[in-house]
């Protein structure tokens, strides 16, 4: 394999306690990967979108080893943005890790490995970038994946809703309505937990643990 497709631009890799999915909870190892071609209107990861430095695979897993824990998570930005993203999902999985991956959706996930549970983010009609989720994803979904919508009023509530019908997501994998996390946004965990359990919606209700804990911050 050519050197060049065996390196990734890294904003940062830690050390965390994974803050949502289906391992919500257990200590993990984030891979934030820089870059990303959407620019959702509540994106609380602006910092990776550019800059980051050229790490080699090997650098990668090294750093990963110092870590007492089988889960890692490839993030972003986009990781998908980057091509050599493929190629490493498959090396962790083949190094025995349990690995998950952070995707908007918008671009193609055929090509990932099926150990590597995908968490993909169908973009609401609030992100402001609706119009880039790539629906044909929905036919490399599994069972062992999840898809998650983030939920900022009542109008992502119902188009969600209306998406979860249409393509019958709840028959495909677990699906996940998260609120939006931003400051005078409290209202929207109570509104949406009872839109939930009103319409007897099959779907997880989350929030995001590590911002509970830390807040909005790098590194966490």
């Amino acid at each position: 394999m050519p050197e060049s497709s065996q390196k990734l631009r890294i904003t940062e890799i830690f050390y965390s306690l994974q803050g949502e999915s289906k391992t919500v909870g257990l200590p993990t190892v984030f891979i934030r990967l820089t870059g990303c071609p959407l620019r959702c209107q509540y994106c609380d990861t602006e910092y990776a979108f550019q800059g980051g430095e050229w790490w080699h695979f090997g650098k990668i897993i090294n750093e990963v080893k110092k870590y007492n824990t089988p889960y890692l998570t490839l993030t972003g930005g986009e990781p998908l943005a980057q091509k050599a993203s493929i190629a490493l999902l498959k090396q962790l999985a083949d190094l025995g890790y349990k690995v998950s991956l952070e995707t908007s959706g918008a671009l193609d996930i055929q090509a990932v490995d099926p150990r590597v549970m995908k968490v993909m983010d169908l973009k609401t009609p609030s992100s402001n970038e609706e119009g880039k989720n790539n629906y044909s994803n929905l036919n490399f979904i599994t069972e062992y994946d999840q898809i998650k919508f983030v939920i900022c009023n009542r109008e992502d509530y119902n188009w969600a809703v209306s998406i979860l019908e249409k393509h019958k997501l709840t028959e495909k994998c677990e699906v996940l309505f998260s609120p939006v996390n931003l400051d005078g946004s409290a209202s929207i965990v109570k509104d949406l937990a009872n839109w939930i359990l009103t319409d007897q919606l099959a779907v997880r209700f989350q929030i995001q643990l590590h911002k509970m804990i830390w807040g909005n911050v790098p590194g966490v």
